[in-house]
């Protein structure tokens, strides 16, 4: 089919109910970017996923940060987007406002310079991410090792994307998956060929633009209406079948695999990534958290798998939103509740 015929039968879709997740938060905005979203039929029903990395951090984490600035020599080093996270209590931003150590920072370079400068201080960053980002905080420790930046330390919340898509896969709820395309440039396309394989889900490693959307969700559709798997890697201008391959080989000089806690997914076996005992002065404590503090009413854990839209959510635009949020789900721009207010609005009571 050429373009139009695409669209038309995306429009006009009446076969078997399809639940796709894309899983990253681009990938989400870009569906509303570039008119996809709304022209699908009622039938064909696209759920964001976990793949925002603010808005999978557990409160906990946000607490310990919290409870960190408060130490006397100490000072928390965040992303802008960090700070406004709720924690039990507080956020970051709200614990500088109090009296707090914290501060924001650009790039780890900036990090690495202020505790050169300031030796006195002990510097917490917020290291937090996916796959994409863990090359660069092994580049951190690499530094400071090399550089004898002895006041400078990890608290990690670093994880891994293809061990909660097998959980998500297992759930049920979802009938394929549009893969996140940045993840998939460090990782590779075989990590989500191999569990396409293993649960027989259809995926598709999918670009950014209107027509690689285009092309991901109709191969997804057309797989799920025959009952189908199968695995496509339509970024592949971009993403090779083994990744990069110098850039995780960084990161497992520095860092091995253990269980994490995810925001509405509980603890996810082998899906965090922690510094090696080798390098555990640089650790501020990153391993243990195991349980977490949900905010009475909010839905991001139920959002975040695919089981609640945005708009289900009671706080929704109304107790939650960007400048006051209940949830991670609205705090980052990825978020899909930030997305989806920022796209479609309140509705009226």
């Amino acid at each position: 089919m050429g373009k139009n015929e695409i669209i038309r039968w995306l429009r006009e879709y009446d076969g078997r109910p399809v639940k796709i997740m894309e899983v990253c938060g681009t990938h989400t905005s870009a569906l509303y970017k570039t008119g996809l979203r709304q022209i699908l039929s009622p039938k064909i029903q696209l759920l964001s996923g976990p793949g925002c990395p603010v808005c999978v951090t557990p409160t906990a984490y946000i607490d310990k940060l919290v409870e960190i600035s408060f130490r006397g020599g100490h000072r928390v080093l965040a992303f802008g987007d960090m700070l406004a996270v709720p924690g039990t209590e507080m956020s970051l931003a709200e614990a500088r406002d109090r009296g707090a150590s914290v501060d924001f920072f650009y790039n780890p370079e900036d990090a690495l310079k202020k505790a050169e400068e300031e030796k006195e201080t002990i510097f917490v960053l917020a290291a937090v991410g996916f796959e994409t980002t863990a090359p660069v905080w092994a580049t951190v420790v690499k530094e400071a090792d090399e550089r004898h930046i002895s006041n400078l330390k990890l608290l990690t919340a670093l994880k891994t994307m293809p061990e909660t898509l097998g959980e998500l896969c297992t759930a049920g709820n979802i009938d394929g998956f549009l893969c996140p395309g940045h993840v998939a440039v460090i990782t590779g396309a075989e990590r989500y060929r191999a569990l396409s394989e293993t649960y027989g889900k259809p995926m598709v490693i999918g670009g950014f633009t209107a027509d690689l959307l285009l092309s991901a969700v109709a191969r997804l559709v057309l797989a799920v209406n025959k009952g189908q798997g199968g695995f496509w890697n339509d970024y592949g201008s971009v993403v090779t079948e083994k990744g990069n391959v110098k850039a995780w080989e960084r990161v497992g000089a520095f860092f091995e695999k253990g269980d994490a806690l995810w925001r509405g997914l509980g603890v996810v076996k082998n899906s965090g990534v922690y510094l090696k005992e080798k390098y555990h002065l640089y650790d501020a404590g990153s391993r243990g958290l195991v349980e977490d503090h949900i905010p009475a009413g909010c839905r991001c854990g139920n959002i975040l798998l695919g089981k609640n839209m945005p708009k289900d959510c009671p706080h929704f635009g109304r107790t939650c939103t960007p400048s006051h949020p209940v949830g991670a789900c609205m705090v980052s721009s990825e978020g899909a509740c930030c997305i989806t207010l920022r796209e479609e609005g309140v509705e009226e009571l």
